[in-house]
C-alpha cells in the first residue's frame, strides 16, 4: 500500500512539473518571426543582405554610367558617398514638398538656389492670394534614383529622380477641407561649389520625370 501511494504521489509530482514546464516553454516571449514579418516593409532586405554603408543598405543600385561619372566627382571630391548623399536628398525632398505646401519660407531658404526660391515664392504667394492652405503627408518613404553626379566647373551637380506618393489637404476658408492622392515622378537637380566650407546642397532645378 505504501509503495503504491508513493508511485502515485511521485506521479502528482511529475504532472505538475511538466504542466509548469509547459506552460513557461509554450509561451511566446519576446518577438515572433511572424511578427517581425508583419512589421519589416515589403522588399527590406535582411540585415545579413544589408552591409552598413553599401548598396543593399539603401536599396540603391548605380549603373555604370552613373558609376563613372561618380568617379569623376570623387577625383574632385573624395568625400562624396553617394548612398549617403541620397539619404540626404529623400530627407530635402520631405522638408521641401512640405514646405512649400505650408509656405514655410524660413525652412526653404537655406535649401533652394535663388532663382528656385524666386518661383516657389510666386507659387506660395499666388496660393495665399486664394485663400487656400496646404498640408501634405506622405504615406510612404519616397524612392530616390541618382541619375547623374558630376563636376561643372567648380560645382558639384547631381541629379536624382524621385518618386513619391502624396496626400495633400487642401483647405480655403469654411468650406470643407479637400483631400487629394496622388503620385509624382521628378528629377531634382543639386548642386555645390567644390571648395565652399559648406557641404550642404541645394536644390537648383525641378522637372517633370518619367514614372
Amino acid at each position: 500500500m505504501n509503495l503504491q501511494f508513493q508511485i502515485i504521489l511521485f506521479a502528482v509530482i511529475a504532472a505538475v512539473v511538466l504542466f509548469q514546464l509547459y506552460n513557461v516553454l509554450g509561451k511566446k516571449v519576446g518577438r515572433q518571426p511572424e511578427e517581425d514579418a508583419r512589421a519589416k516593409p515589403k522588399g527590406a532586405p535582411e540585415a545579413a543582405d544589408a552591409p552598413q554603408g553599401g548598396p543593399a543598405a539603401t536599396g540603391t543600385v548605380l549603373d555604370p554610367a552613373t558609376l563613372a561619372a561618380i568617379a569623376g566627382l570623387k577625383a574632385r571630391d573624395p568625400a562624396f558617398d553617394p548612398h549617403r548623399f541620397l539619404d540626404g536628398a529623400r530627407q530635402a525632398h520631405e522638408t521641401i514638398v512640405r514646405g512649400y505646401a505650408e509656405g514655410d519660407r524660413e525652412a526653404l531658404k537655406p535649401l533652394l538656389t535663388p532663382v528656385v526660391m524666386t518661383s516657389f515664392e510666386a507659387g506660395m504667394a499666388d496660393r495665399e492670394a486664394r485663400g487656400e492652405q496646404e498640408r501634405v503627408e506622405f504615406p510612404h518613404v519616397p524612392r530616390a534614383d541618382l541619375e547623374l553626379a558630376t563636376v561643372e566647373g567648380e560645382k558639384a551637380v547631381a541629379k536624382v529622380r524621385f518618386l513619391s506618393e502624396l496626400k495633400q489637404t487642401i483647405s480655403a476658408g469654411d468650406a470643407e477641407p479637400r483631400v487629394e492622392e496622388r503620385r509624382t515622378a521628378e528629377l531634382w537637380t543639386f548642386e555645390r561649389p567644390l571648395n565652399a566650407s559648406d557641404p550642404n546642397w541645394v536644390l537648383a532645378r525641378v522637372e517633370p520625370a518619367t514614372a
